[in-house]
């Protein structure tokens, strides 16, 4: 319970005849604070957040002193804890693979197994497991979900002992929906109550999530952002975020969409925006008479793509938009009540007779006009990478040189004269991802759109791979009520699976004779997919230029089959009669898309399908689980491995030193990703991961993808750097996880490279280029990293959540200083480095000094500034990483 030096305790009617205690901002506005009723939404949140925490350690009077009186620019470190952590499978399994091996560390340091488990409510959502094997026919999705059950037997099983074994831990079964989805329409609560000690208390829903579009959430006023695996385990143990106060960018906008447009293409737009402008660590609050224009949906895609545009937060207050979404999908009444009554109360409800002279202040504000927004697509290789539609050719023409091939192929014949298969083929048309299947607008504009197609008898060219993957169960029922499911399917677009497919590199496989000539001719083909994510080598690995576009834009390029053709001047095909049919033809308008949505999408729809969300169908109810408090590793299993991070756990940890004649694993230029440095996607059998699996007796067509075992570290360790698009500039002139051992120049894998080196006892670094670990949250690229023998990571710049995954891993992230970097300062890799003041003296963000030693005897130095950017970072690091101290602290408990 919270001292209260502010006196900010109070009373409030709940709306439901019962009373619950709030922590008062205006309160503390009135008793001397007057800068708090202007303060960001965000920042009201995290301000309500520490008032109710003051513990006078964590979270001190002097701390809610500096963020109530913040001012732009001012940094502060603050404590900051999540109510509630959400997870998905692919990164929420190794989660609570760590939390099992915990019980098995505690109990060896002398503690008691039940001593670990969530503090804060955890929902861990089966959504990243299914992948798109069968399509096109009527029972796919049926198909779909037997395979992912018999290829993830093992992982779900143990999820289930997990569910039962530990405390404040629910999981949502399999084809079911999209966690970010799956949250917004039924897991948010908006305002929490909690009762303990006889006394109920109302605060803000926030949360921290295992994946970066956790800030979906944004979009109805809730406070979350993605963070690491390891993050996440330590807010569910009850340790808080450090964190430095935030800037905050307020994105004011007026106008309103102009016909013809989506809410894709304004985030699209947005994204390229706020990229070009830099916000990587910024909040973003979006606000201004053009808001109202959107709805929750749109102001959920808004949020789900903050990642891509690289902020920590991308978020829409509370107004009465936010209650009526509540309302539509079935929230219960007292709690709507309550989330009006709380928000007003706090200074946290939008209204628009707000006077506009008591806007907040923010750090900066970008001004932006929403007529300007045009149809457009993102691509090939990265989300911020806008296109407006009317150029999608010439750029993707432009793109081809740096792509590379130039030849054709021809698949088998067709009923189609032109099937052929060329360079800027679309081989993936999917509508697919969170981002937009929340969005019933942008859902039901393509169903008008296949439905108009079907109608005239276009169909998609014969090498395109559709599907459709809802991010929840509603979405067919309001696609079905408007009559638009079986034109989707007419066309191609069946249902695959309720889950996250494309987007995560879960498309499935291409057609034989589709992936042959590929292969065989060196295509650059394409897919399109309504995802937020396309970089190189995530989709599909034989599809080198994906694009990011709205679901009727997937339609429209399906029967396209092109990218080299120009939707707004060719047609897209011929219907029955030979006329040729364009996108302006097909295209709903806006009108057409409202009548449609208003008498297809409703409450009852939300009800009947979240009812018992968490009971699953006959597959999973059936499903055996072991029992126990402590979890009975398999050796044989080759899903979930009991990792080495507690083998050697010591009550006291050793300090960490300086790195002395280290060597380098990868040297690795601007923008590389965790899709790069992370297992993800397919597993080939020619690499090390496929090659440990056979030894275990499973087949290549079994392998399943590197996502759904990620609860094995044998096999992460081996796909870590091991993308195929991953290009190491110490082995050049190849592609994949490979480097060349030192001191001899000998080229083997990575994986074999690190396991050499550690077996002679050498240290190693890597060396980087700009926007290092870009991406999504994978937890698996810090440790990894750490696994393969990495003590440091020197690059140009981080990206937010890999820096702090690699701190908490106890890996050491530096960056160079003075615009230095490998080019400048001549490095190769070839040479050993020696790395001083990590020991006693290492403290935030101080300078480490770097001696590169080249083989004839020269040396390179420069100084580089350490990415520990808190004393709580600091901690973490000198204990080897946040779990060994988590466990530390439980053990001396």
């Amino acid at each position: 319970m919270s001292t209260n030096s502010f006196g900010t305790y109070q009373s409030l009617p709940a709306g439901d005849g019962t009373e619950v205690g709030l922590f008062n901002l205006r309160a503390l506005e009135a008793s001397g604070y007057p800068n708090v009723g202007r303060l960001p939404y965000s920042l009201k949140i995290l301000l309500e957040n520490m008032l109710r925490r003051e513990d006078g350690g964590a979270v001190k009077a002097d701390d809610i002193e500096a963020l109530a009186r913040w001012k732009p620019g001012v940094k502060k470190e603050i404590a900051f804890m999540p109510a509630r952590v959400l997870l998905q499978d692919f990164t929420g399994v190794p989660a609570i693979v760590d939390l099992a091996s915990m019980r098995d560390g505690v109990v060896r340091l002398g503690g008691e197994a039940s001593q670990v488990n969530p503090l804060q409510p955890a929902e861990l959502v089966i959504d990243h497991s299914v992948q798109v094997d069968h399509f096109g026919v009527a029972n796919a999705f049926e198909l779909n979900a037997q395979l992912e059950f018999s290829r993830n037997r093992e992982r779900y099983s143990f999820l289930k002992w997990g569910q039962d074994a530990f405390n404040n831990f629910r999981v949502v079964p399999p084809d079911t929906g999209i966690v970010h989805q799956i949250n917004i329409e039924y897991l948010a609560r908006v305002v929490c109550r909690d009762t303990a000690n006889g006394a109920t208390v109302a605060y803000p829903d926030t949360l921290v999530g295992t994946d970066s579009h956790t800030t979906m959430v944004n979009g109805l006023g809730v406070v979350g952002w993605g963070v690491g695996g390891i993050e996440a385990e330590a807010a569910m143990l009850g340790q808080p975020i450090s964190m430095l106060i935030p800037d905050v960018v307020g994105f004011q906008l007026v106008g309103s969409l102009p016909e013809g447009t989506t809410a894709t293409d304004l985030v699209l737009t947005i994204t390229e925006r706020l990229r070009h402008y830099g916000v990587v660590g910024k909040f973003v609050e979006f606000f201004g008479p053009g808001l109202g224009s959107l709805t929750l949906a749109d102001r959920a895609t808004l949020g789900n793509m903050s990642p891509e545009y690289g902020s920590t937060v991308a978020i829409c207050p509370i107004d009465q938009m936010t209650l009526d979404y509540l309302r539509l999908t079935g929230r219960d009444a007292s709690q709507v009540d309550l989330v009006e009554a709380y928000a007003k109360t706090q200074g946290l409800f939008v209204s628009d007779a707000d006077d506009a002279g008591d806007a907040p202040v923010y750090t900066d504000v970008i001004e932006f006009d929403l007529s300007a927004v045009e149809p457009s697509i993102a691509g090939p290789k990265r989300p911020q990478d806008r296109v407006p539609l009317h150029r999608a050719k010439a750029a993707f023409a432009e793109a081809l040189t740096d792509l590379s091939a130039n030849r054709e192929a021809r698949l088998p014949p067709s009923n189609d004269d032109a099937a052929t298969l060329e360079n800027g083929a679309v081989v993936i048309a999917a509508i697919t991802s969170c981002t937009n299947t929340s969005n019933p607008s942008v859902m039901i504009a393509a169903g008008l759109v296949a439905q108009k197609a079907a109608a005239r008898g276009l169909r998609p060219k014969p090498w395109v791979k559709t599907s459709l993957a809802p991010g929840s169960m509603v979405v067919t029922e309001y696609l079905t009520a408007a009559g638009l499911l079986a034109p989707l399917a007419e066309i191609g677009f069946g249902l695959v699976g309720y889950g996250c497919t494309t987007c995560i590199g879960n498309s499935g496989p291409l057609p034989d004779e589709v992936a042959t000539a590929i292969k065989e001719r060196d295509l650059v083909v394409t897919s399109v997919l309504s995802g937020n994510r396309n970089f190189e080598g995530r989709v599909q690995p034989l599809v080198r230029a994906n694009y990011l576009a709205s679901p009727p834009l997937v339609v429209a390029y399906a029967l396209a089959g092109r990218m080299t053709t120009d939707l707004t001047a060719e047609p897209l095909g011929r219907d029955l009669s030979g006329t040729d049919v364009f996108l302006k033809d097909l295209w709903p308008s806006a009108r057409e898309v409202q009548e449609a949505m208003s008498a297809a999408v409703r409450t009852e729809q939300f009800t009947e399908k979240y009812d018992g969300l968490f009971d699953g169908d006959d597959r999973w109810r059936d499903l055996p689980a072991p029992t126990g408090e402590q979890f009975g590793w398999s050796t044989d299993s080759t899903y979930v491995q009991n990792p080495p991070f507690f083998d050697a756990i010591s009550r006291d940890p050793t300090p960490p030193g300086d790195i002395v004649e280290a060597r380098v694993l990868a040297v690795l230029g601007d923008s590389v990703t965790t899709d790069h440095i992370s297992p993800a996607g397919a597993i080939p059998a020619d690499g090390p991961a496929g090659r440990y699996l056979m030894a275990h007796g499973v087949e290549p067509k079994d392998f399943n993808s590197f996502g759904s075992r990620r609860g094995n570290h044998e096999v992460m360790i081996r796909g870590t750097f091991a993308n195929i698009r991953l290009r190491n500039q110490l082995a050049p002139g190849t592609e994949g996880g490979w480097t060349r051992y030192q001191p001899d120049g000998g080229q083997m894998t990575i994986y074999d490279a690190g396991m050499r080196y550690q077996e002679e006892g050498t240290p190693l670094i890597v060396l980087a280029g700009k926007e290092y670990g870009s991406g999504s949250s994978r937890d698996w690229a810090a440790k990894g990293t750490m696994l393969l023998g990495v003590r440091a990571v020197i690059a140009e710049s981080f990206e937010r959540i890999h820096r702090s995954n690699l701190v908490f891993m106890g890996v050491l992230p530096l960056v160079f200083q003075h615009g230095d970097g490998v080019a400048s300062l001549g490095l190769t890799g070839e040479e050993s480095f020696t790395l001083t003041g990590i020991g006693g003296s290492l403290a935030p963000r101080s300078d480490v000094r770097v001696v590169a030693t080249r083989g004839d005897g020269s040396t390179a130095e420069c100084v580089v500034t350490t990415r520990i950017d808190t004393p709580e970072e600091l901690t973490y690091y000198r204990h080897g990483g946040i779990l060994p101290y988590v466990l530390r602290q439980l053990a001396a408990a």
